[in-house]
């Protein structure tokens, strides 16, 4: 069974360790009502000049096909795995409905929201 990315799975027994969204972002495939595929990233962003655990800005990330469509900066923060979780949820839900346009304008207002 392929490992979903958007389902967090417990550490097995003894391992401990910090879940955040420097570690690991939070994606959600998705069909788009056009047929195009698209992928929705909650996350630390890389950085080549600043250290990740020294960043706590978190962006959703929207890539169609190959494509970078949109990126806009949350007001979430490194620690809320469970709150970026949801917006990639609700965003993804917006654009296979085709309430939401695969861009950063329409993406933003979510991102803005406190959770």
């Amino acid at each position: 069974m392929a490992r979903r990315p958007d389902v967090y799975e417990p550490p097995r027994r003894g391992i401990t360790f910090e879940m955040s969204l420097r570690n690991r972002a939070v994606e959600r495939e998705v069909t788009l009502p056009d047929g195009r595929e698209a992928l929705i990233r909650v996350g630390v962003p890389d950085d080549s000049y600043v250290s990740q655990r020294e960043l706590d800005t978190v962006t959703a990330e929207l890539l169609v096909g190959d494509e970078v469509a949109a990126t806009v900066n949350t007001v979430l923060n490194a620690d809320q795995e469970s709150d970026a979780l949801e917006l990639a949820q609700e965003i993804a839900a917006g654009l296979e409905a085709g309430e939401l346009e695969p861009t950063a304008a329409a993406i933003e207002p979510l991102g803005d929201r406190l959770r």
